[in-house]
C-alpha cells in the first residue's frame, strides 16, 4: 500500500521518525551518563532532546496518520497501525511529563520519576518501532505499489500529498 504523504518520492512518516526516536535513546543515554558523572550539561542536553523529539515526533505522527486512514478497515495492518499509533502517542506523553517534571528543576537533572517515566517510554518506543517495522517490512505499508529489487528511481520534488481513493 503505498504512501498517501510523500516528498521526494519518499513516504513521509518513515523520513520523519528516525530523528526523534534517535533523539529519544539518546536523551535516555545522556540521563544515564549525567546521572553516574553528576554533569548537568549532559542532563540539560537531554531534556532540550526531549523537546525537540517531541514536537519532531508529532509532526511525523501528522503523516503517519494520513497513511493510517488510507489502510483498509479490518485488515491486520489496521489493528497494527492502531496500536503502533496509540503506543507512540502514550509514549510521546511520557516524555513530555518527564521533560515537564524536571523543566522546574534548576539543573535540569533527572529525578526518579522523570528517569522511570523515560526508561518506560523508551521500551514502549522499542515496541511501536518494531511494529513500525512490521508495517513496512511484513505488511507492505507505504512502500510504493511498484516497488522491487530491480525498481527505477523516482525521484520526484515537492511535498504530495493523495487523496484516497474510493
Amino acid at each position: 500500500m503505498e504512501s498517501r504523504a510523500k516528498a521526494a518520492g519518499h513516504a513521509m512518516h518513515q523520513q520523519l521518525v528516525v530523528l526523534p526516536l534517535g533523539l529519544l535513546a539518546a536523551a535516555v543515554a545522556f540521563d544515564v551518563i549525567g546521572l553516574v558523572t553528576h554533569d548537568g550539561r549532559l542532563a540539560f542536553a537531554s531534556y532540550l532532546m526531549i523537546v525537540v523529539a517531541v514536537v519532531t515526533g508529532l509532526a511525523a505522527s501528522v503523516f503517519g496518520l494520513i497513511d493510517y486512514l488510507a489502510i483498509p478497515r479490518g485488515t491486520r495492518a489496521k489493528r497494527v497501525a492502531l496500536l503502533h499509533g496509540s503506543g507512540n502517542l502514550v509514549m510521546l506523553l511520557l516524555f513530555t511529563g518527564s521533560s515537564l517534571l524536571r523543566a522546574g528543576s534548576p539543573d535540569y537533572m533527572p529525578r526518579p520519576t522523570t528517569f522511570v517515566l523515560a526508561l518506560i517510554a523508551l521500551v514502549i518506543g522499542a515496541g511501536t518501532g518494531w511494529l513500525g517495522g512490521e508495517l513496512v517490512g511484513r505488511l507492505g505499508v507505504g512502500v510504493d505499489d511498484d516497488a522491487g529489487l530491480d525498481a527505477p528511481a523516482r525521484l520526484t520534488t515537492g511535498i504530495s500529498i493523495a487523496r484516497r481513493s474510493q
